[in-house]
């Protein structure tokens, strides 16, 4: 997953193919072409009535009308009796849970195994039992329904299958520590901090961070892709060693590479431009390489910064990156499989293993998830460590966002059409292909997420009944399955996301996704690398009208098929369209809200922190605690109020680190003094201290956890009811107010 992350501007991932692929379709794409094909030929002989194909369907209504009997719900004195089913594995889930708050093998295992089972149960009845195939027009429909659903939930289905052999890597992390620690074990390490247009203070932030990290043997080198005379300069400052080139070749991979053939520690470490690494990374890392056959060692990626859409939201301190459920959730179990997916910052690699691979792959955007794979294919072993040992700067704004998970995409699929296809590359073994596989597939359930939004207006309008089946079916056979989905979802991704939640960043994104997932699968070749704008500053609201059109005319073509099946509720009675209408008319309006970027009136990120400060004004020494704390400044709370002069010295405990600053702001709430202090004149060793307090400090990124299925119904409701406009106008106001 490739996050470098610059101002702005875009690099092409030179392929010496790419003009013959551009207008050539390659064996993939003639494949999907294909299969569509012949199946539309199939869709359009039935709709013309060709008597074969007639035939055929004619049977297979006729085995839907005779299900087997082991797949329906049994005849008894009343249908309450259906609901025990759902009732034990409620309450069994309920048990499992509170005997074990956090995953463990038995627990993940026992719950991933029931999971598995009623998923196979529910797919056999939805296929057997329930298609409508007593003309063309529902039959189309109705197996195109089934096949969405089969898609959109496979993915599901491979991840409890995988989650029988997850690993968690702390223990061995404390063990391999010590050797570090004791200076045993302790190999050469080249940091290396690839940037192109990051702002200066963004890449000062990395390389202090860097500097501060542990470990004697280390040697930090900036590679600047822009060739800056500033970036040259700030690497003198800091001390640090600078490399360029002529050119922006193979973008990142080629920056990497350019930098692997002039340095020559053992070990490698790369940090995109913005992300800081606490100062045990080394010491929790670089222990694993004793083992001679590992060939890399991947950490999350954690923020800084609250993503747009949980700030859009005013749900900074209730949501979690979306990036979490991969790192909490997916990467350890991909950890088990042997399919580590490196993510392109904040991971350890061998350099001699690179070398056998010819350093990072050169032929698609995503070149750190196919390094990894030529890695496990020549024998080399990739693990995880899921441990908090960096942070960086998440997209500041919805576009940046999207734009950012389109690029993702593309990289991802285009193993389809490179030689680096972790589906046929020599080398990997059948449970590593199956863990690709899992993550090929995520991709491409954009086309089933966008088809559900579209169902229920097609059941209005069309008159369309795709699903035939009966409440006691729903209450024996659907209501277990998606009880205990509900029940265990967040509880598997280590509370991580909610499905609810969950589905609104899954709205905001599929209709570009579903776009870029076509472009890709038609021209994979088509679009170079576009880089993530980073550190830029916002002083007005921005709603981004292009990701809006399509949703908003989704959003009325819903309302009024929602108004249509109300109204004929009396003769139809409850219908798939009105309830399948009414959850995606408030998963689109909530999607709809996160499309308002709020202003950013500071470049630096403002942390709630409380500790001792000392404020020196006017021959007057003031005790008092900090607020909130940046690089550029301090709110402090003093216990009485007092006049503080415009300019000021801060001292703060216990860090005994003293600022001179000037009062920006101040007033009285509850008899207390408030104050925002701007900071002045910071020398580059106070810079070091205030980087190190606030970015280095081991444990600091704490993992939060996300609310329940239930409280996120009311997060979404209150959304609904509570005018975002004015949410975010006192926001602003308070924002203007304060810094």
């Amino acid at each position: 997953m490739q996050t470098i992350k610059p101002v702005a501007g875009n690099q092409r991932v030179c392929n010496p193919q790419q003009s013959r692929r551009k207008f050539n379709f390659q064996a993939p794409t003639l494949i999907i072409l294909s299969a569509l094909g012949f199946v539309s030929a199939i869709a359009i002989s039935w709709l013309l009535g060709n008597s074969h194909v007639t035939e055929l369907f004619v049977r297979l209504h006729l085995i839907q009308s005779n299900p087997p009997q082991w797949l329906m719900p049994p005849q008894l004195d009343s249908n309450y009796y259906l609901l025990v089913p759902t009732l034990i594995l409620f309450v069994m889930a309920q048990v499992v849970m509170k005997l074990s708050p956090e995953p463990k093998v038995w627990s993940q295992r026992l719950i991933a195994t029931l999971c598995l089972v009623l998923f196979l149960r529910y797919f056999l009845w939805r296929s057997l039992c329930t298609l409508n195939l007593a003309n063309p027009v529902d039959g189309i429909f109705s197996i195109t329904l089934l096949s969405m659903e089969l898609l959109a939930m496979i993915g599901t289905a491979f991840q409890m299958l995988l989650l029988l052999t997850a690993k968690n890597r702390t223990r061995q992390a404390d063990h391999c520590s010590i050797a570090v620690k004791e200076g045993r074990y302790n190999p050469t390490v080249d940091v290396l901090i690839p940037t192109y247009n990051e702002p200066d203070f963004i890449v000062r932030r990395t390389i202090i961070g860097c500097q501060a990290m542990n470990y004697d043997r280390k040697q930090i080198y900036v590679l600047d892709d822009t060739r800056r005379q500033s970036m040259k300069q700030l690497a003198q400052e800091l001390g640090c060693h600078y490399i360029t080139r002529p050119d922006n070749s193979y973008a990142k991979a080629g920056n990497l590479n350019n930098a692997l053939k002039q340095t020559n520690g053992e070990l490698v470490v790369v940090f995109d431009a913005d992300f800081v690494p606490t100062t045990n990374f080394l010491e929790r890392t670089v222990g694993f390489f004793h083992n001679p056959k590992l060939g890399l060692l991947q950490t999350p990626q954690s923020y800084y910064n609250s993503d747009p859409i949980a700030r859009n939201l005013g749900l900074e301190d209730v949501l979690t990156p979306e990036e979490e459920v991969f790192y909490r959730y997916l990467q350890p179990i991909r950890d088990g499989a042997g399919s580590v997916v490196c993510a392109g910052t904040s991971f350890v690699a061998r350099r001699n293993a690179l070398q056998e691979i010819g350093y990072f792959v050169t032929d698609s955007v995503s070149e750190d998830y196919f390094t990894g794979i030529r890695l496990s294919a020549k024998g080399y072993e990739l693990a995880y460590l899921n441990e908090k040992l960096s942070a960086g700067l998440a997209a500041e704004s919805i576009g940046a966002h999207i734009d950012q998970r389109l690029r993702w995409g593309r990289g991802t699929l285009q193993a389809f059409f490179i030689k680096s296809n972790p589906l046929t590359i020599p080398g990997l073994n059948l449970w590593q292909r199956f863990a690709h596989l899992e993550g090929l597939v995520h991709w491409l359930t954009c086309f089933p997420r966008v088809f559900f939004l579209f169902v229920p207006i097609i059941c209005t309008f069309g008159q369309l009944n795709p699903i035939l089946t009966t409440l006691p079916e729903t209450v024996y056979v659907i209501l277990p399955y998606y009880v205990l989905l509900l029940t265990v979802f967040s509880w598997l991704n280590r509370r991580s996301r909610s499905i609810l939640l969950s589905d609104v960043y899954s709205i905001v994104q599929a209709i570009p996704v579903f776009i870029t997932v076509i472009k890709v699968l038609l021209n994979p070749f088509g679009k170079g690398f576009k880089v993530t704008p980073k550190g830029l500053g916002r002083d007005k609201f921005n709603y981004n009208w292009s990701l809006a059109l399509p949703m908003t005319i989704l959003l009325g073509a819903t309302l009024i098929s929602f108004g249509m099946s109300l109204l004929s509720l009396r003769e139809t009675g409850i219908n798939l369209g009105l309830y399948w209408g009414a959850y995606n008319l408030v998963t689109i309006a909530v999607a709809m809200m996160t499309l308002l970027d709020l202003p950013k009136l500071s470049l630096y990120e403002w942390y709630s922190r409380k500790q001792e400060i000392n404020i020196y004004g006017d021959r007057q020494v003031y005790q008092g605690t900090t607020q909130k704390i940046s690089e550029e400044g301090v709110e402090i709370i003093l216990d009485s109020p007092v006049h503080l002069s415009t300019n000021v010295m801060v001292e703060l405990i216990p860090e005994i680190l003293i600022l001179s600053g000037k009062v920006t702001r101040s007033f009285t709430r509850n008899a207390a003094l408030h104050a925002i202090v701007k900071f002045k004149n910071v020398t580059t060793e106070q810079h070091r201290e205030l980087v190190e307090m606030l970015y280095c400090r081991p444990g600091q990124w704490e993992t939060r956890k996300i609310p329940n299925e239930l409280q996120s119904v009311l997060i979404m409701l209150k959304l609904l009811l509570r005018p975002l406009a004015f949410l975010n106008s006192k926001k602003v106001k308070q924002m203007k107010l304060d810094y």
